[in-house]
This record gives C-alpha cells, sequence and structure tokens, in this order.
C-alpha cells in the first residue's frame, strides 16, 4: 500500500513559452504590477547575443523605467547582492528582473527580499530569521540547468564571513513570470549543457528519492519521465547545439525540475546530493552541475551498499525505470548495481566529472570538505537516509579517483 501524504501544489508562475519571446518581457512586466525594474545579469553573452537589446527594447515601448545590475558571478556571492541592494533601493526598484542562468535569477530573488525587508536578507539565509516577503520577480532563462526561474529556492556563497553556501527556500522565491525561449540555449557550451543536465536530473533525484516511502505513482511517473527526457535530450543538444527539440526538452525538463511538481504526494526530508555538493562549488568555484554529476552516482552507491533493503529497492528502481536495465528483482542488490553502471556511463557521455580529483579539487582537502560539509549541515545531512560525519566521509572518499 503506498504512503499518499498531504500536500499543497501551486502553479506559482506564468510561463511564456517559445520562439523570441524574450519581446514580451515588458509586457509581462506591465501585466504582473511592475513599473520600476531592476535587470540583473552576469557577464557579457547577453549583450553579444542581443537579448539585452531585445528586452531593453521592450522595456522602453512599455514605458517601463529600469536600471540595469551586471557582473553576477557564477556561484552567486553575498558581497554582490549586498552592492546590487543599495542600488536598487535608492532607485526604488519594484520589480527584479533576472535574465541568464540560476546565479542571475537567484541573485534577483535575493535583492527582492531586501527590498521587501529594509535592506535585509542574508539572515533569511543562513536560518536567523524567515519571511515571504519579496517584491516581485520575472526571470528570462538562458541556461537549462537549475530550474531557478521555477524553484522556491535561492542559493547564495557567503564571500564575506563564512565562505560556505547557503540556500532560502520560501515559495516568494518563485518567479511571477519567465520567459523561456530555448533558441537563448543555442550558444551554450557543451561542458556547461552538460552540467544543466545533470542539475535537471539532481533536482528530481532529489524527489524520487524521499523518506516514507513508498508514496504517489503519480509521482514516481512524473519523476522517472523528466529523468528519462534530461538523459535522452542531454548528449543531442551537445552533438548538435542548434537542435531546437533537444533544447526545448531540456528547458521544459529544467522548469518543471524544481516547481516541485515530480514531488507530488512525497513529503518529508528528500535526496541529499545537494547538500554533499555545495561546498565543492562555494570553495572551488566548480560548476554546481558537474559536482552533482559526481556525487549523485556516489550517494547512490553508499546507499546500495549501506542502505536497508527498502532503499536498495528504490535505487533498483530507479534503474530499471530511467535508464531501462533489465530487472532482476531476485538480486536486487545487483539490479541496482547495474542501473548505477548505467548512470556512470551517461554522466561520461555528457562529459562529466566522475572524481574529486576531475574536478580540480585537491585530494588532500578532503578533510576539509568534510568538515565544511558537516558545519554547513551541523552535522547531519537529512535526506533518504540520514548521513553523518561518518557517511560524508565515506561518500567523499569513495569519489577520490
Amino acid at each position: 500500500m503506498k504512503n499518499f501524504t498531504n500536500f499543497s501544489f501551486h502553479a506559482f508562475t506564468d510561463m511564456l513559452f517559445g520562439k523570441n519571446t524574450e519581446e514580451e518581457t515588458g509586457k509581462m512586466i506591465r501585466k504582473h504590477g511592475g513599473s520600476r525594474v531592476m535587470l540583473v545579469y552576469g557577464g557579457g553573452s547577453v549583450k553579444k547575443s542581443g537579448l539585452y537589446d531585445r528586452v531593453v527594447k521592450s522595456l522602453k515601448t512599455e514605458g517601463l523605467y529600469f536600471v540595469e545590475f551586471g557582473g553576477v558571478k557564477a556561484n552567486p556571492q553575498r558581497s554582490v547582492t549586498d552592492k546590487a541592494v543599495k542600488i536598487a533601493q535608492d532607485e526604488k526598484i519594484d520589480f527584479m528582473l533576472g535574465m541568464g542562468g540560476g546565479s542571475s535569477i537567484d541573485t534577483a530573488k535575493a535583492i527582492a527580499f531586501a527590498l521587501a525587508n529594509n535592506g535585509e536578507f542574508w539572515k533569511f539565509f543562513t536560518g536567523e530569521a524567515t519571511t515571504d516577503k519579496a517584491i516581485p520577480i520575472g526571470s528570462i532563462c538562458t541556461l537549462s540547468a537549475s530550474g531557478a526561474e521555477t524553484s522556491r529556492a535561492a542559493v547564495l556563497v557567503d564571500d564575506v564571513d563564512t565562505g560556505l553556501k547557503y540556500v532560502l527556500f520560501s515559495n516568494s522565491c518563485r518567479s511571477t513570470f519567465t520567459i523561456l525561449n530555448p533558441e537563448l540555449t543555442y550558444t551554450v557550451s557543451a561542458y556547461h549543457t552538460g552540467a544543466g543536465a545533470a542539475d535537471i536530473v539532481a533536482h528530481t533525484i532529489g524527489r524520487y528519492f524521499t523518506k516514507g516511502l513508498p508514496a504517489s505513482n503519480l509521482g514516481d511517473e512524473f519523476a522517472e519521465g523528466l529523468m528519462r527526457t534530461a538523459i535522452k535530450y542531454g548528449p543531442i543538444a551537445i552533438a548538435n547545439p542548434n537542435d531546437y527539440e533537444a533544447r526545448a526538452e531540456l528547458m521544459m525538463a529544467a522548469t518543471f525540475s524544481h516547481n516541485d511538481l515530480t514531488g507530488v504526494g512525497k513529503t518529508g526530508a528528500r535526496g541529499g546530493d545537494h547538500p554533499l555538493e555545495l561546498q565543492f562549488s562555494a570553495h572551488y568555484d566548480t560548476v554546481h552541475g558537474a559536482g552533482l554529476a559526481a556525487v549523485m552516482p556516489a550517494w547512490l552507491q553508499y546507499i546500495v551498499d549501506n542502505g536497508k533493503e527498502e532503499h536498495i529497492a528504490r535505487v533498483a528502481q530507479f534503474g530499471v525505470k530511467v535508464f531501462g536495465v533489465s530487472p532482476d528483482f531476485s538480486d536486487i542488490k545487483q539490479t541496482a548495481n547495474s542501473g548505477l553502471a548505467a548512470f556512470r556511463s551517461w554522466v561520461r557521455s555528457i562529459g562529466m566529472p566522475l572524481t574529486i580529483k576531475e574536478m580540480g579539487i585537491p585530494i588532500e582537502d578532503l578533510p576539509l570538505l568534510v568538515k565544511r560539509t558537516v558545519d554547513a549541515n551541523k552535522g547531519l545531512i537529512p535526506g533518504f537516509i540520514d548521513m553523518d560525519e561518518k557517511a560524508i566521509k565515506a561518500i567523499y572518499t569513495s569519489m577520490l579517483g
């Protein structure tokens, strides 16, 4: 008997999907009540591609006042957000627009919280205080990866004090609207396309492996289908960057991977892969999706080697339903291991690492990595199976390469 759990699901975000949809940005901001806009982006790619000019034109057409804030880093920083908040306060901004990948969108989210809370945002990331107050946020996605455009999460690195990576969870983090044009991802490099595909799988895997299983069959079907989609189309997009079908499928998968659709009927602690990765990208500026690609198989292997029968059976189901391995439930451990072998082969096929060494992290830093992860999670990572310091060390050790 499945253990259906109560849940609340609200599709918060007004999605506009397809070619040339960025030309509707100004209308979408007007529709959702904005009049004074801050446009947040990263490097110069949005200007080189012409996206910036098209967006600005649409804002001017609608008579919207706007200021821009560029220079957001790939792993977004607290100090950079502080600078943007001061500008946004002076300019009396009432609508945030994040344009780019997850880092730009997450930075826009943090600013949105600051503007609704007298300039404060950091204590909400550290958990010292909570709030659901934020000004509206819109997003234009140029990278199929984090799902930041519809998620209830925002991530920042504390480059001011601890050096740790923190996550804020709130429904007010969700974009009021998002614009999704697959053509905007054509110029994404092969490496970042692969990292994005891994990130998509990771956000779904976290909802697939939750405590209290078994749970909703429909939630499982959503999750399995989404992961199969990312696994199929990731290599295609890498081989053929201008393949609209592949880019469109990845973009939809990224967006729906993190809006909670794949977790319906499943509540409680989930996953465990993200907390294992966060301090890699926080301290070594590695690509988040690449770190997740390496972490996921190692984490699942630990579950197979140390989990209870129901945990191993779940990994076996993942292998059968997502990677199509032949089921042998007289030997579920073998089935689970076959699935993980297929998972590792896919990670390699999209050019992602499987070891700490391949990420450029010094092997001698292992004790420091363990300590940082333990400290960031106050001694225990809750998830599909809880992980204490011993478990964290074992998983990282298996990744040394």
